[in-house]
Order: C-alpha cells, then structure tokens, then sequence
C-alpha cells in the first residue's frame, strides 16, 4: 500500500526496508547527502566516496544517533550523482541511523545522457521502474523522488521534462517530490510544473529556500501547502546562519512552522567534521540552539525536524497529522513577541 493511504501501520522505504514511521522517535535530517559525486573542472571537492569518506560519513551519523537521538536521513542523491544504494545499506547498518534513498535527476548541467533522449513518459517509466523494482541493478528501492531540480527562475525544457517525470512517477506510486533549486530561486515555477499534473502540493518540498531572501516567497510556498525546505544551514559561504534564522522565524511568526523541513545538504568532503567542517550535527549543535534562544519551544522543533518530514514522506495532509501538532496559528504565536537579531529587517 503507498504511504498515506489510509494504512493501520504506515512506513517508509528505507534502504533497509519498510521502516514503521512509529518507530522513528528522533529527528530526521530533511536533505542530505552520504555518497555523491559531482565532481568537474575547477571544482574536485565536490564528493563524498565510499572508499575515502564512507568511515569518516558512517562515525558521523553513529555520533549523532548517540547525541541526539538522529533516527532518519534522508538521502537526495539521484540518477547522475553518483550514488550506490548499496554503499547507503551498509552506512546505515553501521551507523544505527536509517537512511532512505531517491531516484529522479538533479538540474541539467548533471543531466545524464539518458535524459535528452527521452520525452517525460519515458523518463516517467524509468522512475516508476526503480521504485518498484530497485535502483540501479539492486532490490534497494528509493523512498522519495528528488532532488529533482532546476537553475532559474524557470524550469530549461529538459529540467520541465524531469520535473513532469517526477510528478507522473509519484502519483503512480506515492512517493513525495523534494525538489533543487539554484540558490533558492524558481521555487513556485517548480509547484506549479508539479501540480500541473494533479500532484498535491503538500507532497512537494521546494529545497533551499533559506538561500532565498524573500519571505513573501516562502509564505506562497507554505500557504500553497508545499514544504519549504531550509536545507543548507550551516553552509556560511552561501549565507549566514543568522539570515537563515531571521528568514526562519519570519515564516514561523506568519503561522508556518507545519510546513518547514530542516537539514544541511553536507554535499562535499570538506563539509565533513574530520576534514574541520560544519558536519552533519550542525543543525543540532549550532542552529537550534539559537532557535531556541529565540523563543522556539521544543514542540516547535520536534515538528520541524521529526513530524513534518515524516508527514511529508507519507503524504498526509495537516489536516491528517497527529493531535499533536500545532495549528498553524499556535506556531505563529509561539514566536510573534520574541525579540531575534535582525527581526526589523524583514
């Protein structure tokens, strides 16, 4: 039975097989990468590998699982990244952390040959292949489609081929769509590519909007029913964790906290901690802590980083989530009278 369809017992696919979503009682990483190549000229760093950051990625996650509770990472490295299911199989059995994969494409200057020969009903049976059957020549079999992406302010012909695809796949299967977008800008070109084919919103998450300095944006995005994924934090080069915060509290303070998804998209050898970056913990150890010191309750954030991913994983609208989750008008109260740096430059 596809997530969300009314299943007594409802699961995701992990690369380990159905995991109960009961049973995830920590937080999940929203968008991350465990093995990804996207190496080219001038750019050499731009890769996680088995054989050479696979122990350093694994002690990483078995760290964060013994700190603080890490029990889900979601895992959006696609076709023509450079992923092995299998190599995500062992991590996760080595780590105690459940990892679930994704098929789709990335954006178009790592398109695979595969795509420009291909209309989107081709593309849509390739997909619906591999969450069937398995990824690549394996019986691992993805639990989300992304990071399907694009690198403007609108979709190239070949990037609206992919994103179409991933829309026809998930309706024929029931998996959600976490999308990429360059910097944060396209975003409601992507929904509405996406929900021109009758693919709810609430099973889209539109990714790094933190990048993106336009809260009106992310409140159409959130009040469209999309997730809004503020999935680079920590990654200072971009933007500073103090924007991202400024940004974040905004689209809580306007009722949004159910439509959030958190995460750090460590997409490189050197955002690792053993080569001195940020890591994967960085949402944990740095970023909210300070959203706490800003007023956010813990409520607020196990929904930020556990509920909302799962609801989104499983395509359950709000309306559809557990009692215990805020109203959108509770999460804007929780924040409205607090006092963060940088609030009157919105």
């Amino acid at each position: 039975m596809a997530p969300g369809t009314g299943s007594t017992v409802q699961s995701v696919q992990t690369v380990t097989g159905p995991l109960p979503v009961a049973s995830v009682r920590g937080p999940v990483l929203a968008h991350e990468h465990l093995i990804v190549d996207l190496r080219r000229a001038g750019d050499q760093d731009a890769a996680l590998l088995p054989t050479m950051h696979g122990a350093h990625v694994t002690a990483e996650l078995a760290s964060l699982r013994d700190a603080f509770a890490l029990a889900l990472v979601i895992e959006l490295t696609c076709r023509g990244m450079g992923g092995d299911p299998r190599v995500l199989a062992r991590i996760s059995d080595r780590s105690g952390v459940a990892v679930l994969a994704a098929t789709g494409w990335y954006h178009e200057p790592f398109h695979p040959p595969e795509v420009s020969a291909a209309d989107p009903d081709r593309l849509t049976m390739t997909l619906i292949r591999e969450i069937e059957q398995g990824i690549m020549d394996t019986a691992i079999r993805p639990g989300v489609i992304g990071e399907v992406g694009s690198h403007g302010e609108r979709p190239s012909p070949a990037e609206e081929r992919v994103l179409t695809a991933a829309a026809h796949a998930a309706l024929t299967t029931g998996l959600s769509v976490a999308t990429h977008t360059h910097l944060g800008v396209g975003g409601p070109a992507q929904l509405d590519v996406l929900t021109a084919t009758g693919l709810p919103a609430h099973r889209i998450s539109i990714g790094h909007q933190d990048l993106l300095q336009a809260p009106a944006v992310h409140r159409e995005l959130a009040a469209s029913g999309a997730y809004v994924a503020f999935d680079t934090i920590g990654k200072e080069h971009y933007a500073t964790d103090t924007t991202r915060l400024r940004l974040l509290l905004a689209l809580l303070e306007a009722g949004h906290a159910d439509r959030v998804l958190l995460s750090g998209d460590i997409s490189r050898h050197t955002y690792l901690r053993a080569e001195g970056g940020q890591g994967y913990g960085h949402l944990f150890r740095s970023f909210l802590p300070r959203l706490r010191a800003a007023g956010v309750d813990d409520d607020l954030i196990d929904l930020m980083t556990r509920r909302n991913p799962i609801r989104f994983l499983t395509n359950n609208r709000p309306t559809t989530a557990a009692p215990d989750n805020p109203s959108p008008s509770r999460a804007g109260q929780q924040v409205s009278a607090v006092n963060w740096p940088g609030r009157q430059a919105r």
